[in-house]
């Protein structure tokens, strides 16, 4: 870094309720310091940055998002916790352009890119900006009301979910696509997922494991009382509507990414559609989907005997 240039500027968040969480952020914050960048915590995690204290003796050039840095100014976000971890620091980020990299701290943690003990390895490789740039679609999610008013907007990454508001009671639905009526059916509700959410809801709802270089929406029905309510696979640029009937007894909700909520009315319309923005995963190591599946949920490959290359018995 010449002097007088500003000093570059990533984001560190965190699962504060974990101790080697905190631990390893600290790791994190001090290799930063030492390489002259800036780190920077969400405004709101004042509890994270009391748990983390100082590093190397010093607290005060530890950045609040929003507050002393804009989002449009971060670098990288760096990542230490699980799956909902990863969700969280890409709404933070949403309306920038930094990438994401997912430290697992977590379970399973499919977003993420790399586990605990490599933390030094992936901090050199982030001050010498040694990553690729991984662009994930997202979904623009809209409510409309029973009047055609649009009452509410958000996005996801992994999907939007139209659910009923009352455990005792079905919710009644027609799915439409592209503008024209599939289906009605009586249900505990619908998953609208993108590829990077089909190993999330959707694939715990029954439906399909879609490549990242896929690009496409599935349509996931819970507990559909139908003949034909089947998971679907449509195009992304495909637009999505999940009508809430008006006779539906009780009201619904929407949920995005398990995070961010909107109750339904009956008669209301959820309509979702591939967003203009992605979500950005910075990745160290290309690697194959297929053996993320294989390490992440621990798939039994015992016997393979691997392609015929074509040689001799």
């Amino acid at each position: 870094m010449t002097t007088g240039e500003n000093p570059r500027e990533i984001l560190v968040v965190a699962h504060v309720r974990r101790e080697d969480t905190v631990i390893a952020a600290r790791r994190v914050i001090a290799a930063l310091l030492d390489a002259g960048a800036r780190p920077v915590l969400p405004a709101e995690d004042g509890e994270l940055r009391a748990a983390i204290g100082q590093v190397n003796g010093s607290a005060a050039s530890i950045a609040a998002l929003g507050v002393e840095v804009p989002v449009d100014r971060i670098e990288l976000a760096i990542v230490l916790g699980g799956d909902g971890t990863i969700l969280r620091a890409a709404e933070l980020v949403r309306g920038g352009t930094a990438p994401i990299l997912g430290i697992n701290m977590g379970h399973v943690g499919f977003l993420a890119e790399i586990e605990a003990d490599v933390i030094d390895d992936a901090m050199r490789r982030v001050i010498d900006r040694d990553y690729e740039v991984e662009e994930r679609m997202t979904l623009a999610v809209e409510v409309i009301d029973a009047d055609g008013t649009a009452i509410y907007d958000t996005w996801a990454l992994n999907e939007a979910t139209v659910e009923k508001a009352a455990r005792e009671r079905m919710m009644e639905v027609v799915m439409e696509i592209d503008g024209r009526p599939l289906s009605s059916f009586g249900c505990d509700g619908v998953v609208v997922s993108t590829p990077t959410g089909s190993t999330a809801y959707n694939f715990s709802a029954g439906g399909p494991v879609i490549w990242p270089t896929v690009e496409a929406i599935a349509v996931v029905p819970l507990s559909a009382h139908a003949l034909f309510a089947r998971p679907l696979v449509v195009g992304p640029e495909a637009t999505v509507a999940i009508e809430v009937l008006a006779r539906t007894d009780g009201t619904g909700i929407l949920w995005c990414d398990g995070r961010r909520s909107h109750e339904l009315p009956p008669g209301a319309r959820v309509v979702a559609r591939r967003s203009p923005e992605p979500v950005r995963l910075a990745r160290l190591h290309p690697a194959l989907f297929t053996d993320r599946l294989v390490r992440k949920f621990q798939l039994p490959v015992a016997g393979w005997r691997g392609p015929d290359t074509g040689g001799t018995a």
